[in-house]
């Protein structure tokens, strides 16, 4: 019983979101075996599907958006993902494609932080940080399946509960995921929690995008991409934010219009595309922190025609293009991915928020449940 109230306010979000879209026919949701852990846990996959061929696949492992599957501007289908086909590799290989992140998506400077003058500390798997919850984090565990349903709005909730101590985070937090899709092609993802003790909470799915359709040669750096946010944060080089909102205009993090991925990707004259081998920051977004989804970025492939907006309720986006993707690692089809393959689009509060005080706060207090609502809104323009 204690996700149901997390549940019902996630789920009123997602009627009202199909019905202001005008959906009338039924979604469809399935679920399935995908295997197996080594210590025999049994993983699920759920598919959501609608009538205009739009269709998403989520693992229980991770909360994982594994494929999403749209039309293009003639008709043909493809999966616009970066992942892997099989659960094991998702287990052996992780790269975070599609996951669910938490406790704290992106990075925490050292790994440490402060409640009410209490110090924490997280494990470091990013050199001397804390990256996407340090430690097994919340995309590395299986969560469990509470609701799956067809109707107007095809829907899947997926709960998790992490002790008290978990990773060093304070508080036992229940925490719940809803995917939902609807007929008019938007993909919403729902991510609640509530503690029983001051902690910080920063969840965001980690899905990369190639619209020309996974594993296609051209990568995404044709892509054109919107962000409206006159301001970002800039880092160090341990990829820290350094505190400072700084203005967008003249330089290669303006995307206000629309601009191709590949005109600013490799400037080495600006520090900050050094410092990320080429874009992974967060961008300060002008509608700042909202009640509702509004636009947070806009991503057109010219020539699929297919479109991907990003709306959330965060003040944050982390715009990262794949940079660390070194042909190592064989994803779906025995394709090999590599730097610019695909554009991850993370709503979030900001990185390193806890350290920042001048930055919207991640903490979370008993009695005062997290909740962050997005939605990837799919179409094509012909």
């Amino acid at each position: 019983m204690r996700n149901v109230a997390i549940i019902k306010t996630t789920l009123s979000y997602a009627v009202a979101l199909a019905l202001t879209s005008g959906a009338a026919l039924a979604a469809e949701a399935t679920r399935a075996p995908a295997g197996t852990l080594a210590d025999g846990t049994a993983v699920e996959v759920i598919s959501l599907t609608n009538k205009q061929g739009i269709s998403a696949r989520i693992l229980t492992y991770g909360a994982t958006l594994q494929s999403l599957s749209m039309p293009d501007k003639h008709g043909k289908t493809a999966d616009v993902l970066l992942g892997y086909d099989d659960l094991k590799d998702y287990v052996d290989h992780p790269n975070y494609f599609g996951v669910t992140v938490g406790r704290y998506a992106n990075r925490i400077a050292g790994g440490a932080f402060s409640i009410d003058g209490k110090a924490y500390q997280l494990p470091l798997n990013d050199k001397t940080n804390s990256l996407h919850g340090g430690g097994k984090g919340f995309d590395k565990q299986v969560w469990k399946v509470a609701s799956v349903k067809s109707g107007p709005v095809a829907t899947l909730v997926l709960t998790l509960t992490s002790a008290d101590g978990d990773s060093g985070y304070p508080g036992k937090l229940d925490s719940s995921v809803t995917y939902t899709l609807d007929e008019a092609g938007n993909l919403g993802i729902l991510f609640d929690a509530k503690t029983d003790k001051p902690t910080i909470v920063n969840m965001t799915n980690h899905a990369i995008f190639n619209l020309g359709g996974e594993g296609s040669p051209d990568g995404a750096l044709g892509h054109l991409l919107t962000i409206p946010a006159k301001a970002y944060t800039p880092v160090d080089e341990a990829l820290i934010p350094t505190g400072e909102r700084k203005p967008v205009d003249g330089s290669v993090f303006d995307f206000r219009q629309p601009r191709r991925v590949a005109d600013g990707i490799r400037d080495g004259r600006d520090p900050q595309i050094v410092f990320g081998r080429g874009y992974d920051h967060n961008w300060a977004l002008d509608k700042g922190l909202t009640k509702t989804p509004e636009l947070a970025a806009r991503l057109e492939d010219p020539v699929s025609g297919r479109v991907v907006e990003v709306l959330t309720t965060e003040p944050g986006v982390q715009f990262y293009a794949g940079n660390f993707l070194d042909g190592t690692l064989v994803g779906k089809g025995g394709h090999l991915y590599r730097m610019g393959d695909g554009i991850a689009l993370e709503p979030q509060k900001f990185p390193d928020a806890p350290n920042k005080p001048n930055f919207v706060s991640a903490r979370v207090d008993p009695g005062k449940p997290y909740h962050h609502a997005m939605v990837y809104r799919l179409s094509v323009k012909r």
